[in-house]
């Protein structure tokens, strides 16, 4: 018996998987809270220098004669139609141009009243430390990604959710308080660390759940659960102002998370079995039938002769097989790309086409594509890679795509080392040619949809291929499994009507366990007591 039949036994997505799966999915929303935070903490306000001698000067106007002060002494940029940001003159009414750098700002409280930004003055010859502190935010994200994915599979989804939604918290809410750029950007680099760690833990657990027929919904609800939680920040973020009061408030989030994991969640039966923990897994698969009111069979109650091989086995195992190592190096490829589009198309929206309306339309397209790409890897990743090692998998999926991140502003750079029409288009046609490659090369990977997810290494060699439903054949031998797989296996068809065979009962499904080819015999009346042989319950599916 494989955990998918367990699975099926117990109700692809019955109540309780339902509730569980809305518990797994709030992490959807604490995530995306702290990793979008940076647009609002991290966002650059309006500002000028600030007046010299004027130790009261605030960007809005104190009326005419503020106004005159401004006028005179700073220059005005008529290229953006608005005052300097970084000069001063040196002689107020100068209209020489003579000017030099100041080292004091004013600044706008429309929309927010503060921002990190503002606090530490990171504009003018510090408004770079800005991008960087983006960069190390994208870099906590790829360690995370390696560290916590690997950690997952050796320790247990459950333990690594709790402890990084605990370390997020923390990391966090002590973001509130930071007052220089280095602490700053340490502790925001462990918020996203944790966070990815979080989000992949949640996201394995989830998909281990359900059947195989609501693998799709379990991966695609939790994508949306991240958008809910960017409508929340929005709403959070109009109502406070000042990004420490908002820092404090997205982080308290995940303290509610923490105890909610903690309480009502439990450990991925699949994976406690993988690890030799039988009993505790007994524990919950009852658990769950009893939730569902599903009856266990003997076999399903004791978990006797469940097929959990694999022990041992590690992520770089898969590298040493030339068909694993070329079907994750395509999924490697693809994650990369998906990054790398969906953030290369923020970068280069304006270079789409002079007409604005027109702009947002293809950029909508494109982070359509690359949203829909990503929704779809995710679930793709996770159906093949084997549940020994599927959160590290996974975790080795994000830092590839966390490479395509930081490579995209680079490639959006291309457009200032070319000249001519092609200096716009260079970065999009890399974008553009990536993507079809990307997706061309997914045509050489197997189908998953309502296959059984591989627990070995060796089972996801067999994958999609005829071997691989030789061995599910085998393991379902009696009450007309076989034939219902074979069907499936051969995109639903009917296996044929079994009354043209002289093989009877569970012979027919021995047969195509075997993969027996069955010769119709001639056409002669079969006795009353094989018909009834054939039509009793439980032989074969009619």
């Amino acid at each position: 018996m494989k955990f998918d039949d367990l699975i099926t036994e117990l109700g692809e997505f019955g109540p309780y998987q339902q509730r569980v799966y809305f518990i797994v999915c709030l992490v959807g929303i604490s995530t995306a809270l702290q990793t979008m935070a940076v647009v609002f903490i991290q966002a650059t306000p309006d500002h000028r220098c600030a007046l010299p001698g004027l130790p009261n000067d605030t960007y809005a106007s104190q009326g005419p004669w503020h106004d005159h002060l401004v006028n005179v002494s700073i220059p005005w940029n008529d290229e953006d139609k608005i005052y300097d940001k970084c000069e001063l003159r040196k002689v107020p009414g100068n209209l020489d141009n003579d000017t030099y750098s100041c080292n004091t700002w004013v600044y706008s409280e429309d929309p927010f009243k503060s921002t990190f930004v503002n606090d530490i003055d990171l504009v003018c010859n510090d408004k770079s430390l800005v991008t960087y502190a983006s960069m190390i935010l994208m870099g906590g994200m790829l360690g995370g990604s390696l560290i916590m994915g690997i950690l997952s599979d050796i320790f247990g989804r459950k333990k690594i959710l709790v402890l990084c939604a605990l370390a997020q918290f923390a990391a966090g809410f002590a973001t509130a308080w930071a007052e220089s750029y280095a602490v700053y950007v340490c502790l925001r680099f462990f918020v996203t660390f944790f966070g990815v760690g979080m989000f992949l833990s949640a996201f394995v657990i989830g998909m281990e759940l359900v059947g195989s027929s609501k693998r799709r919904i379990a991966g695609m609800v939790i994508e949306i659960f991240w958008c809910i939680g960017l409508f929340i920040e929005t709403g959070v973020a109009y109502g406070l102002r000042h990004w420490t009061h908002f820092q404090i408030t997205i982080s308290m989030f995940n303290i509610v998370a923490v105890v909610i994991f903690a309480i009502f969640l439990p450990e991925s039966a699949r994976w406690l079995l993988q690890k030799g923990k039988t009993k505790e897994a007994a524990k919950i698969i009852q658990m769950v039938a009893d939730k569902n009111g599903v009856t266990l069979s003997e076999k399903a109650r004791t978990l006797k002769d469940i097929e959990m091989e694999g022990k041992g086995e590690k992520i770089w195992h898969v590298f040493t097989y030339r068909v694993l190592l070329l079907r994750y190096l395509i999924v490697f490829f693809n994650w990369l790309v998906a990054s790398m589009v969906y953030y290369g198309l923020s970068l280069n929206a304006e270079d789409l086409s002079d007409e604005e309306w027109i702009t947002l339309l293809l950029s909508l397209i494109g982070k359509f594509g690359a949203s829909a790409g990503f929704a779809v890897i995710y679930i793709y990743s996770a159906e093949l890679f084997p549940t020994v090692m599927r959160n590290s998998g996974l975790g080795l999926c994000s830092f590839c795509a966390r490479i395509g991140g930081i490579l995209a502003p680079y490639i959006a750079d291309l457009e200032h080392l070319t000249s001519g029409h092609w200096d716009v288009a260079v970065p999009l046609m890399i974008f553009g040619g990536l993507s079809v490659a990307a997706g061309l090369l997914v045509l050489f990977l197997p189908e998953t949809s309502n296959r059984v997810l591989p627990d070995t290494v060796e089972d996801a060699k067999s994958f999609g291929n005829a071997s691989y439903g030789r061995t599910r054949y085998s393991r379902h031998r009696r009450g007309g499994t076989a034939s219902r797989l074979l069907a499936e296996d051969r995109g639903g068809a009917d296996c044929g009507p079994v009354t043209t065979f002289s093989i009877v009962g569970n012979e027919i499904a021995d047969a195509l366990a075997n993969e027996t080819t069955l010769q119709p015999q001639p056409q002669k009346p079969l006795p009353l007591s094989d018909v009834r042989a054939v039509l009793r319950p439980g032989n074969v599916d009619l």
